[in-house]
């Protein structure tokens, strides 16, 4: 089930969410340092993380689950968020570039569709980034922020479903490597706790970040590959 909006709206008014914000953020930006004439889709609740975009995007979308609800963004100018299915996107076949997912997978009951639904609307050549829990890093064992909800996934879980709905991970990061706690020492910082975290405790990250991209192609199984050839064989 997916977190209400607002809790999570709450949190990322909180000085930890805020330092979460900031941490993600900066990882999603190296990852895409420039969308300018890219159209941009959030699902979930990444409105926090879309504002860096809006301005160069051609376009820029925020969906939100019905199971999570939605809120207006941005707090100025037209809404640019919708309530939808996130099975049934209301979006023709192909026609976003770029897919930022955050606190949606891990909460999801729909998992494979929502995410065949994903690749649907991604245009060829399109990139799919996704923001989700480490199975093992802290982050996912307390449930006083979003990341403690859910299910966690493992750099290998989220590969192997990356793949069964016909995407191909590309590039990896993480982040979150400061504790999830409110302590003010900790939240000055975060840049810093990303610089020392990943030297000191690589695997113990918060989240991984993760882009994908749309498989065209798609790879034909050895035992089909095998069958075929014996039809072709007794044909000859």
């Amino acid at each position: 089930m997916h977190l209400d909006v607002i809790d999570l709206r709450a949190f990322y008014s909180s000085p930890l969410g805020d330092a979460a914000r900031r941490a993600i953020g900066l990882k999603t930006r190296q990852i895409w340092p420039n969308l300018t004439g890219q159209s941009l889709l959030g699902l979930g609740y990444a409105t926090p993380y879309l504002l860096p975009f809006q301005g160069e995007a051609s376009r820029t979308l925020a969906m939100m689950p019905a199971s999570q609800g939605v809120m207006r963004w941005p707090g100025e100018g037209p809404s640019l968020t919708a309530l939808v299915d996130e099975t049934r996107l209301p979006l023709n076949d192909a026609s976003i570039d770029r897919i930022l997912l955050v606190h949606s997978l891990e909460t999801s009951e729909q998992i494979r569709p929502a995410l065949r639904e994903l690749w649907r609307v991604l245009a060829p050549g399109g990139k799919l980034l996704i923001i989700a829990p480490n199975r093992i890093g802290p982050w996912a064992r307390l449930e006083t922020t979003p990341f403690g909800h859910g299910r966690p996934f493992s750099r290998s879980q989220l590969t192997h479903l990356l793949r069964d709905c016909l995407f191909s991970p590309e590039q990896w990061s993480a982040s979150l490597y400061m504790p999830p706690l409110g302590r003010m020492m900790m939240l000055h910082n975060p840049d810093g706790w990303e610089r020392v975290g990943k030297l000191l405790w690589p695997r113990f990250a918060g989240v991984w970040i993760v882009e994908a991209s749309k498989q065209i192609y798609v790879p034909i199984p050895e035992q089909s590959t095998a069958r075929i050839r014996q039809l072709i064989t007794a044909q000859l």
